[in-house]
């Protein structure tokens, strides 16, 4: 289902932190793996890639182990397909930044071409504010579940930012500050309102240049293994590999 402009407004009353109550939806997560397997004929036939570079970035606390089965999906449709490298996503834009850029920045010269980026939840932010920062190198952005409105204020994660002592009002008004410089880069924001991790109203890009919403029937922890999710992804990335700037 593809975001309509007028629920701009549902989309503000939903910027508040989901309830603790709602964790027990991410259990659905085990349901989403034999869905998975049970659509798996349908998504090896999806469009097939020529080799071009994609790079996948996990989400907060979380390695490459997180998006390996994605991952290895996009391998069998014929991209070339890397993770963000060793360690986990600890959050921490200022170092992690300069982590990314280089990663994206020596895959496109060996590849010779521009990547295509798929970020989930914290990974999503990352990839987003790569191609605001070096938009020659990133040819699209996909991202899972991400907050682009407060960072951490309307996901579970504020409570624990608050007991840390950590602003998160401060960090929402640096990310509005950081979103008045345009993204043009063409992104495909992927969103669930069954998501118990982050608001589904925080997902909605309303200063994007060429922003493409689309609500799926996922949980946070499952967009990485949602049979609709990768479908769409695979879909995008081919629409993708003919498209001119």
């Amino acid at each position: 289902m593809t975001y309509e402009a007028g629920s701009r407004q549902l989309a503000i009353e939903a910027l508040k932190p989901p309830p603790s109550s709602g964790l027990i939806r991410e259990a659905r997560v085990f349901l989403e793996f034999p869905r998975l397997m049970f659509r798996f004929p349908d998504l090896a036939r999806q469009p097939r890639g020529r080799g071009q570079p994609v790079l996948v970035l996990p989400g907060y606390g979380a390695g490459d182990v997180s998006t390996a089965l994605l991952q290895g999906y996009l391998h069998l449709l014929g991209y070339h397909v890397r993770g963000w490298g060793p360690g986990r996503n600890r959050g921490e834009v200022p170092n992690l930044l300069p982590h990314v850029l280089k990663r994206i920045g020596s895959f496109a010269r060996k590849t010779k071409q521009e990547v295509r980026l798929i970020g989930w939840s914290f990974g999503g932010y990352l990839a987003r504010e790569v191609a605001r920062e070096r938009p020659d190198l990133v040819r699209q952005v996909i991202t899972l579940g991400t907050p682009v409105i407060g960072g951490p204020k309307y996901t579970l994660l504020a409570r624990r930012f608050n007991r840390r002592r950590i602003d998160v009002d401060a960090i929402e008004a640096e990310i509005a500050l950081r979103n008045k410089i345009l993204l043009r880069t063409r992104v495909t924001a992927i969103y669930s309102r069954a998501d118990a991790i982050v608001a589904w109203g925080a997902c909605i890009d309303q200063d994007g240049v060429d922003v493409e919403h689309i609500e799926v029937r996922t949980t946070h922890f499952g967009y990485c293994f949602s049979p609709e999710v990768y479908k769409i992804i695979a879909q995008r990335l081919a629409d993708d590999g003919d498209r001119s700037r």
